[in-house]
Formats: C-alpha cells, structure tokens, sequence
C-alpha cells in the first residue's frame, strides 16, 4: 500500500497533527483507528427534501462496518442533494454546483478513498462529476429504487403513470378524486423512480460501466440486501485504496462506450446523454454525439421496463440486474475492462443469470430494434437534438407538420387548452426559451402536454420539439436538447405559427423548411429579447457566465479537464 493520503493530516508530530488527531479522539476514536489507517470518506447526500434520498443515511452506516471490517475509519460528511419534486428552478440549475461540493469535499478532507452516495436524477451524475476531477479511489453506492407502486390492483410506475393517468384526468376519464388516491400508492418506499427514468438509467450505466459493485443499480432500496451491498462497498473500497486503483481506471473511454449501449439497451433517458458528456468531460477522454447515434444504430432495446416497456426495476433486478442484461448483449460491449470489485467485467457476465425473458429480452425479441435514442441534426438543429424513439410513435418517425410556437411555459400552459387552439394531430408543437441559459438551467418542461381539444378526439401523442430536457419517465414523440437553444438566438428562436417541420428518424434530422432568405430576414428582425438573467452575485453569476449548451454537458467551461 502506498503512503496514505491522510498521513499528511494524522501522522505529524506538529501542532497541526495535534488538533486532527483530537478532533478524531473527540468523537471516540482511539489512537490505533487513526494511525496507520485508510480513512474513508462516505459522501452522502442524504436529505429530508429529497425522499428517494431520504434512506441513505441507515445506508452509510452499513458503509462504515465495512470499512472497519476491512481495516479502515470511516468519515462521514454530508454534501448537497438535489431532488426534482421541491428544488427551483430545476435541480439541473444546481448540478455542477454539486459536482463542485462533492469535488472540494474530497480534496479538502484527509480521505484516502470515498464511498459516494447518491439516488435522485442529478446527484449520480453530479458525484461522478465531482469524484472525477478530484481522483482518488472511489466506489459509488447508488441508493436503488422504489418498490413498485400499487394502486386499485395495477402496478404503477412512478412518474411514468402519474403522467399517463394526468393525460386522463384532462380528458375527463377518471375524476380528481381518482387522481388525487394515486398519491399514497405510487411511492411506496423510499427511493428513486422505479422506471427507465433518469436516476434509474443513470444508476444502470453507473454499473455497467463498473462504478459500483453487482447489483446496486436495480436492487430496491428497502430489500436488506442492500444493506450487504453496502458493507460490501465499504470493505472493497478499502482494498481499492490498498491497492492504489484511482477513479479515472474505471473512467476510460471503453466505460463509457459500455455505458452508452447499456443506455441504449435499458430504453433509458435522454438525460443521460447530457450527464454522460459532462462526465466524460471531467476526463482525459473524449466522446461525442456521433458515438450515440453508431452505438444506437447497431443496439437493441431488451429491457422491458416502463416508459418503453411495461415493467419495473424491481422485476429488472429478480429477472437478474444490469449483469444479465449485459450477458444478452455481450457481443456489444468490452468485457475486457475493470470493474470497482476488482473482476473484470467479463468475469461478472459470466456468473450472471437470466431468469425472465420477458423482462431481458434477447437481440432477436426485443422492445425496440435498434437503441432508444438517436440525435437529430439540421437546420433547426444544427448542433443537435434528442428524440427517445423507443417512447415514440412510429406514425411520426416520418412527419412533416405545421408549428405551433409558445415563447415560455406559461403561456403554454395558459394557451394549450383553448377550445379554439389552432391545432390538429399533425401539428408540432413547439416551447421554446426552456435551454441551460433560457430555461434558468433547462428545466423538465420538454414534455408539453396535449391539447383538451385533441385529447377529447382521443389522439395521445403528437409531436412535440422544445430546447428544454424531459424526464425519463415520460413518453411520446418529443425532440428535445434543441441546439443552439432559442433562449440566444438559436434557429428555434426564428419559427413562426404555421412554418413547415420535417422530422426523419430515417435521416436522422430536423429541418425548419423555410427558405434561407426569409430567416436572414427574422434574423435581422429578431429582438434581442433573450437578455440572460442578471445575476451580479453568488451561483447564478457563476453560471450565467460559464455554462455550456447540451452538446456539452451543460456543465461550466472552466469544470472540464484538459484533453
């Protein structure tokens, strides 16, 4: 074993090693749990505000008797979670401020290697990001998923059928009152979404990228064993520091195309595309749009888990976890790489089973035919956007469409229900003003609603194209992660009412067809209302003046490693 880090802050004889060795002696820990020691950090973002973190902070201490069990002294310290339910203007406003946190905090403390504990959307993510640039050995522990919801004898997945079911309340289907008994039903536990959503999508990639032990993408937060996982991870993390293994081993760029096709195969979300470019720009490593659409292309959808599918998490994890899913994808991935337990991941797929192929399809039955998510390019996109086509309609994979412009989310909301909406089901609609800058950090606002009057004529799915992001519980034919976004003058900005839309899976593109000439003359007239916020102190001048577009993770132009 190397010399430890946390030497430096324990093992002096000076004034210095005085006051940390009391400050260790102050909260009952003897002289041998000091010296000579691996002192492990638990980075925990547990929160009352976040309830799919609320649970982590029984988790951590079932980090610490690993730790000791290995030989280790654990030190727990807390850093910002971020949850989507109550943060404002959007938890991805607060991200890499997060990401920063967690960065700082592990620098700063006389830590040797770190157990990271996330859950919700953002804070995956955001660890990684932050754990990333600071590199030291590391192991994340994500907090798993909520137990399936039940409500009047159907399995709910949260919010995949809270939004499908808020679809039939607008339409008069059900009541409010049957709406309003959903609620004590869809969240039974604590715990992140229990569909392809973000945080469960960015767990799944966590794993298979080989970030955290077998098993801690899918297994539901509350089963015990989870508990074990957690011990688990804190005896391997001191033997990651024993034996001198950085984070950046596990964040070369075959983790990440591993990640991407798992991203693929899951019918996982398109957030994930923003945070895995995030991620991947705190490294030496480079990844781009292209690698998503050639991963995409060449991968099937076989999970079969909501929004795409019609199962949960918790079925994905008896059914046998991420390491199963892998095993029918094999031929796709580099099994060659190494894993935080110190198998490679060739080792791991070999011992895994599959015990429901309904719920990991193989390549030759799958969900989708090729990946879940391809990125759009063309002339209302030049840098690129996102569309789910896994969650899509296949009637609009070739559409031309007349647009429907909202400037800002509440004029569409106060707009989308007029009986005398000029608007059919080969409309597109557009929002617009919703990106890193415009949105105030591009909120989850990307899944616009359909109009009362299309949804009393039965129809559920039109398409939909905003520079804003969606969650990954939602569903239907939404371009999202427009580039340029509208918000500075990006060619989203320039639609009018009624202009011509044309969306093409087959090519892969979104084109405005209006002639050159007439948008250098919009262009011309264009006001430059989309001053960005002003903001002369605190966070919010930092991000006004550094945040990056989507196609670069929206992270901060001074976060990014240097290549």
């Amino acid at each position: 074993m190397k010399n430890l880090r946390s030497e430096s802050w324990f093992g002096e004889k000076n004034l210095e090693g005085f006051l940390h060795r009391s400050g260790m002696k102050a909260q009952g820990w003897p002289d041998n749990m000091i010296k000579d020691k691996p002192m492990i950090g638990i980075a925990n973002s547990f929160s009352e505000a976040v309830h799919c973190n609320s649970h982590l902070r029984n988790l951590a201490e079932h980090v610490k008797k690993g730790v000791i069990a290995a030989g280790g002294t654990p030190i727990e310290f807390p850093v910002i979670s971020l949850g989507e339910f109550f943060l404002s203007p959007t938890s991805m406003y607060l991200r890499n401020q997060m990401s920063i946190d967690v960065e700082e905090m592990i620098k700063g403390l006389p830590i040797d290697g770190v157990v990271l504990l996330s859950g919700c959307d953002k804070t995956t993510p955001a660890m990684i990001m932050g754990a990333a640039s600071a590199d030291i050995p590391t192991i994340l522990l994500p907090g798993g998923p909520s137990l399936r919801g039940d409500w009047r004898g159907e399995e709910l997945g949260s919010c995949t059928d809270c939004r499908r079911y808020w679809t039939e309340l607008r339409a008069g289907n059900i009541t409010q009152a049957d709406y309003d008994s959903m609620e004590e039903g869809i969240y039974r536990s604590p715990g992140h979404c229990m569909v392809a959503g973000t945080a469960s999508t960015m767990a799944a990639i966590s794993e298979a990228m080989g970030l955290t032990l077998e098993g801690a993408a899918t297994l539901p937060a509350v089963d015990s064993r989870r508990m074990t996982l957690a011990n688990n991870t804190g005896q391997r993390i001191v033997k990651l520091v024993e034996e001198n293994i950085n984070f950046s081993n596990f964040l070369r760029k075959e983790n990440f195309y591993n990640g991407i096709t798992t991203l693929m195969s899951f019918g996982g979300s398109t957030n994930a595309i923003i945070h895995m470019m995030a991620m991947a720009g705190r490294t030496k490593n480079t990844i781009n749009l292209r690698d998503f659409n050639e991963i995409s292309e060449k991968t099937p959808v076989i999970v079969n888990l909501k929004p795409a599918g019609s199962k949960l998490m918790e079925d994905l994890h008896y059914a046998g976890g991420v390491s199963a899913m892998l095993k029918n994808i094999e031929n796709l991935i580099y099994k060659d790489v190494e894993t935080v337990s110190g198998k490679k991941l060739s080792e791991i797929i070999s011992d895994s089973n599959i015990y429901n192929d309904d719920v990991i399809r193989t390549q030759s039955n799958p969900i989708n035919s090729k990946g879940s998510i391809l990125i759009l390019k063309g002339t209302l996109a030049p840098n690129g956007a996102v569309i789910k086509v896994a969650a899509a309609s296949k009637k609009f994979y070739e559409h031309v469409g007349k647009a429907l412009v909202f400037d800002s989310a509440r004029e569409l909301s106060e707009e989308i229900d007029k009986p005398d909406l000029d608007v059919d089901e080969n409309t597109i609609l557009i929002l617009r003003n919703n990106g890193p800058v415009g949105g105030q950090g591009m909120p989850e606002s990307g899944f616009l609603p359909i109009p009362k009057k299309l949804l009393d004529k039965g129809v559920r799915d039109i398409v939909r194209i905003s520079d804003a992001r969606m969650s990954g519980t939602a569903f239907g034919t939404i371009i999202l992660h427009v580039s340029p976004e509208s918000y500075i003058g990006g060619p989203l900005s320039l639609v009018e009412n009624g202009d011509l839309i044309s969306l093409s899976i087959k090519n892969k593109s979104i084109d405005l067809l209006v002639d050159k000439d007439e948008l250098k003359i919009r262009k011309e007239k264009l006001k430059p209302n989309y001053k960005i916020k002003d903001y002369d102190r605190g966070y919010g001048f930092i991000y006004k003046e550094h945040i990056l577009q989507a196609e670069d993770g929206c992270d901060f132009d001074f976060l990014k490693a240097k290549k």
